[in-house]
């Protein structure tokens, strides 16, 4: 790829986000009722692409387990407030509360709690009992302290998510986790991320995970780009994510990763695009705090939000457009793409003639910049 002159010293790849692609329509079209929209990753179905964001805003119980009846996949935060606190209601509608210059000093206090196995195991067995795909995440920095209690309460799939995660990482203070062993070591399913580029999802391939996430989480919520000059356009980083997938498949004789878009897909045309650029599923954060059910109160935050030391986040309002199902599936009573996002997914599908997820992989894309603003 052509490389632009920055300056006389420093020369960069001209990346892309998803603002700056279009899908182009195909000679075909389709009738979306012959679309498919189902989703696979080891040995769980789902009826659609889509996990929620391990974050606080999105996930509790109650919606981990309304997802997966929707025929989604939740992701509990093990970290957060439900494995902190026996009854984090109150807080959580605190923090929604707060006036914007008081929120990241209270939500340190909050979050200094500390986090207890016994509720752990007591929240993945709520999940469980409903009868839906269990899943939880936990930052690699505690992986390897709780990682015993996930697996005594039997989760199906977990989840080691960070703003960034290497399988390299490197530490002069502590023994690092190691990924490979880790995963090897394991029974279940693991989704390592994020990843923003092709060398480094090859690395966490090889460690034997069975997805990667794509991007640094957070969206709307997370200022990493202003507070650490860090960005990944997702376009670009999905794309490179999907030629190591791609690459690696060869190279281990026919092993398949998934790739999972996170972060920034806040309205339906987004998730179209990202699947469009390569990606499996995609990971939503924003798109369902707006549900009625969402923990959140109308309000969306992730842990860089309250981060002890240097905080790579912010609460934001997003305010309650509906019920979940109404996000997932419509009736939409607007057209700004926030409600009904597997409607226009199946819709998209239809227009361009594809029958499901992985041939839509295949689709022609243009660079096309936004321009409504």
């Amino acid at each position: 790829m052509t490389e632009i002159e920055i300056g006389r010293g420093k020369r960069g790849r001209r990346a892309y986000s998803l603002d700056e692609i279009a899908v182009v329509p195909s000679r075909r079209t389709r009738d979306p009722e012959d679309v498919s929209t189902n989703w696979q990753i080891d040995a769980y179905h789902f009826d659609i692409p889509v996990l929620a964001a391990p974050m606080d805003s999105v996930m509790s119980p109650k919606t981990a387990i309304a997802l997966g009846e929707l025929g989604g996949l939740g992701v509990l935060d093990l970290e957060g407030l439900w494995t902190r606190y026996a009854d984090p209601e109150p807080l959580l509608a605190e923090i929604a509360g707060l006036a914007p210059e008081l929120a990241t000093a209270r939500m340190q206090q909050i979050y200094a709690e500390d986090i207890k196995p016994e509720l752990i195991s007591e929240r993945l067995r709520e999940i469980r009992k409903a009868g839906v795909t269990v899943a939880a995440a936990l930052s690699p920095q505690r992986t390897q302290q709780f990682w015993n209690s996930v697996l005594e309460s039997n989760v199906d799939i977990f989840v080691i998510r960070g703003t960034t995660v290497s399988a390299e990482h490197v530490s002069s203070q502590a023994e690092p986790l190691n990924l490979k062993r880790f995963i090897y070591e394991l029974e279940v399913p693991v989704i390592v991320g994020g990843a923003a580029s092709y060398m480094a999802a090859l690395h966490l391939m090889r460690t034997g995970a069975a997805g990667v996430l794509v991007g640094f989480g957070g969206g709307a919520a997370q200022t990493t780009r202003t507070s650490l000059g860090i960005h990944a356009p997702m376009a670009t980083a999905i794309a490179d994510v999907a030629a190591a997938r791609r690459d690696y498949l060869d190279e281990s004789g026919g092993r398949y990763v998934h790739v999972i878009a996170d972060g920034g897909m806040g309205r339906a045309g987004d998730i179209v695009k990202a699947i469009a650029c390569g990606a499996d599923a995609v990971m939503l954060g924003a798109a369902l705090a707006r549900a009625s059910e969402a923990p959140g109160n109308g309000h969306h935050w992730g842990p860089e939000a309250h981060h002890g030391q240097l905080p790579r986040g912010e609460r934001v309002a997003v305010g309650t457009l509906g019920s979940l199902q109404d996000i997932l599936y419509g009736p939409s009573q607007s057209a700004d793409g926030k409600t009904n996002l597997m409607g226009a997914l199946r819709r998209a599908m239809a227009t361009t003639g594809y029958t499901d997820v992985k041939e839509f992989q295949r689709i022609e894309v243009v660079v096309a910049p936004d321009d409504r603003t």
